[in-house]
C-alpha cells in the first residue's frame, strides 16, 4: 500500500499548504453543528473566497443556518504559478450578509469585496480584527502553521471547526488543550482520510487515487463546539491478562494496541495509541499524559531506557533514534524489544 501521508510530509518540510477542501466534506461535517450558526458571524480566515468550498457552503446555507455574516479572507498571491490562477497582488476579504434581493441566488453585488493593507495573514492585525468580530471560525488552517493556528484562537476565545492531522494531537501545544477537554474531535472525515483538490503529486494508487486531487490519510476535524459522540460509552468486552496486556519496561502501565481492547476490569494506568481521542469519552476515562513528550516523561515516573535495553535494540537490527538515557517507553515482547508508537496514558473514571 503506499504512503499517503507523504503529501503532507512534505508540506511542513516545504509549506506546501495548499489543500482545498471538497465541498461534500465540509457539508458531511457542518451539519452536525447547524443549531450552533444561528444568528452567528462566521469567519473562513484561511481561504480564498473566490474558489473556497468554505465560502460556497456558508453563502449557499446562509439563510438556512440563520446566519448573521459570513467573512471570508484570502492571502496575497505572491507566485504566478498559483494553483488557483487567481493571481490577485492584494490580499481582499469578502463578506456576505445574505441574499438581499429575494431572487434566491448569490449575486455579485451582494457580496462586498474589501481590500486589505496587508498580506491576508490570518495573524496580522487587520485579519485579527476581523478574528474578534467573529463567533465561530471554520476553516482548513496551512497544516505548516496549526500551531500557531490554533493558539491565536484560544487567544481570542473563539469557537471553531477547523481541520488538522490526527499526529498534531501528540504535539506539546496541542495535546494539553484536549487533555483538559478545551478542543476535541469532530465526527470526521469517512475512513480517517480525505481527497483534498490539489496541484500536489498524489501517492495514492488504483482505487484510491482522483485525478486532480491528493489523498491524505489521518485528517480530523478539531472543534470545541458540542459533539454528541462525546457523550457515548465505549463498551468494554475483553478482560484482564498480564499475558495479553504486558507492562512497558520502565514505566507502571500495560499497553494497548487499540482502544476497543482496553481491558473491562483494570483499573490501573493505561497506554493507548493517540488515536484513542476518536473514542474517548471524558466521563469514562481520564487523560493522564502524553509519551511523546518527553518532559512529561522524565517528570512522571516514565525510566530511562538504560544500555542494556539499547543494545538488544541494535542486535534486533533496530536503528531507531533512541539512546539509553532517554526516558522513553518500550516492551519486552516475547524476548524482543518494541517501541510503541505515539502513546498516551489514561485511566479509568468508571
Amino acid at each position: 500500500m503506499a504512503n499517503n501521508n507523504v503529501g503532507l510530509g512534505k508540506a511542513k518540510v516545504n509549506k506546501k499548504d495548499e489543500f482545498n477542501t471538497q465541498l461534500n466534506d465540509i457539508a458531511n461535517e457542518m451539519r452536525h453543528y447547524a443549531p450552533y450558526f444561528k444568528g452567528k458571524t462566521v469567519l473562513c480566515n484561511c481561504d480564498d473566497p473566490r474558489v473556497s468550498n468554505f465560502f460556497q457552503y456558508f453563502a449557499l446555507k446562509f439563510h438556512t443556518l440563520g446566519l448573521k455574516k459570513l467573512i471570508t479572507t484570502c492571502y496575497k498571491n505572491q507566485d504566478v504559478d498559483m494553483f488557483t490562477e487567481h493571481k490577485s497582488e492584494r490580499a481582499i476579504y469578502l463578506i456576505y450578509e445574505g441574499d438581499k434581493n429575494g431572487n434566491g441566488s448569490i449575486d455579485p453585488e451582494e457580496i462586498g469585496i474589501h481590500y486589505l493593507k496587508g498580506d491576508g495573514d490570518f495573524r496580522s492585525k487587520e485579519c485579527l480584527a476581523l478574528l474578534e468580530e467573529a463567533d465561530i471560525i471554520v476553516t482548513n488552517p496551512p497544516f505548516s502553521l496549526f500551531r500557531q493556528f490554533v493558539k491565536t484562537l484560544f487567544d481570542y476565545n473563539k469557537k471553531f471547526i477547523i481541520i488538522g492531522h490526527q499526529n498534531s494531537m501528540k504535539y506539546k501545544d496541542i495535546f494539553p488543550l484536549m487533555q483538559e477537554n478545551k478542543m476535541w474531535l469532530g465526527y470526521g472525515f469517512k475512513g480517517g482520510a480525505a481527497h483534498f483538490i490539489s496541484r500536489y503529486e498524489d501517492t495514492a494508487v488504483g482505487g484510491e487515487h482522483i485525478e486532480g486531487m491528493i489523498r491524505v490519510s489521518g485528517v480530523v476535524w478539531f472543534t470545541n463546539l458540542p459533539v454528541s459522540k462525546r457523550n457515548e460509552e465505549l463498551v468494554l468486552t475483553e478482560t484482564y491478562s498480564p499475558e495479553r496486556y504486558p507492562k512497558y519496561g520502565n514505566y507502571d502501565a500495560i499497553d494497548v494496541e487499540k482502544s476497543l481492547d482496553i481491558p473491562k476490569d483494570y483499573y490501573g494506568l493505561i497506554g493507548v495509541p493517540i488515536t484513542f481521542f476518536n473514542q474517548h469519552n471524558p466521563n469514562q476515562f481520564e487523560i493522564i499524559g502524553n509519551t511523546c513528550d518527553t518532559t512529561w516523561c522524565k517528570n512522571n515516573g516514565v525510566g530511562r531506557i538504560g544500555e542494556e535495553v539499547i543494545a538488544k535494540l541494535r542486535r534486533q537490527g533496530n536503528k531507531s533514534h533512541v539512546t539509553a538515557n532517554m526516558h522513553s517507553i518500550y516492551l519486552i515482547k516475547d524476548g524482543k524489544v518494541t517501541l510503541p508508537y505515539a502513546r498516551m496514558i489514561i485511566k479509568r473514571k468508571v
